[in-house]
């Protein structure tokens, strides 16, 4: 066999394999959508990983595959999903029902702000899209109750640290207070101290000379004695 026909050969074979792939993920993403239509989320969601297995690259049976996820309240792996088919969608109304999807998984999170920035992306993408428009303006609605309730929220949050600033400020002031207060009545009480002391040492001193008063009269009454028996024999 000469290269050529090597090639021509090599060729072909990739035809037929990359067709029975395509035939084969075709098949599954047809499957997985009856299931779907049935309600059959778990057998979709199988069928349709069975496509992307085949076409990683499928972002039909991405978004797809997303969907079923969702039915099954498995938000953060069907978001994971819709962001590859994000990547690998070129159509733009497929586009903005991906950008819808993950709008709804956001909105549904309490997420609104991503919410609105995904429904705007997908207006952007198909304009016509009501349903889109519909949940922009319920998404911006909550947005804003949720922003205003934040705001009660830290207004609340600043008027209690307020609050316990004044009672803390309250509870210094009267310690400052009782201690001033300790500080008047150990002065009171030292000085009444000192006073005491003061007057003890007055009234010793005064007892002091009294008594040398005393002794000084008696002595002179004495020696008034001894002059008067002091007779001229």
């Amino acid at each position: 066999m000469t290269k050529t026909k090597y090639i021509l050969l090599l060729i072909a074979t990739l035809m037929c394999v990359g067709a029975s792939a395509q035939k084969s993920y075709r098949e599954h993403l047809r499957s997985g959508n009856k299931f779907y239509a049935d309600s059959l989320y778990d057998k979709a969601e199988v069928e349709y990983r069975k496509a992307v297995e085949i076409d990683p690259n499928g972002s039909e049976a991405l978004y797809n595959l997303g969907n079923a996820l969702l039915r099954q309240e498995k938000a953060q792996e069907a978001m994971d999903q819709f962001t590859m088919a994000e990547k690998r969608t070129t159509d733009k109304k497929n586009l903005a029902e991906v950008h819808h999807n993950m709008g709804v998984i956001c909105q549904a999170s309490k997420d609104y702000a991503r919410a609105v920035e995904y429904y705007k992306q997908a207006l952007r993408e198909n304009s016509t899209d009501h349903e889109t428009r519909y949940n922009l303006a319920v998404a911006m609605k909550q947005l804003q109750n949720q922003q205003q309730q934040q705001q009660n929220e830290q207004q609340n949050e600043n008027k209690e640290q307020e609050q316990q600033e004044q009672q803390q400020e309250q509870q210094q002031n009267q310690q400052e207070q009782q201690e001033q207060q300790q500080q008047e009545q150990q002065q009171a009480q030292e000085n009444e101290d000192e006073m005491s002391k003061e007057n003890a040492e007055q009234l010793l001193e005064s007892a002091m000379q009294d008594e040398k008063e005393v002794q000084e009269k008696v002595k002179k009454m004495m020696q008034i004695r001894g002059k008067k028996l002091d007779k001229d024999w």
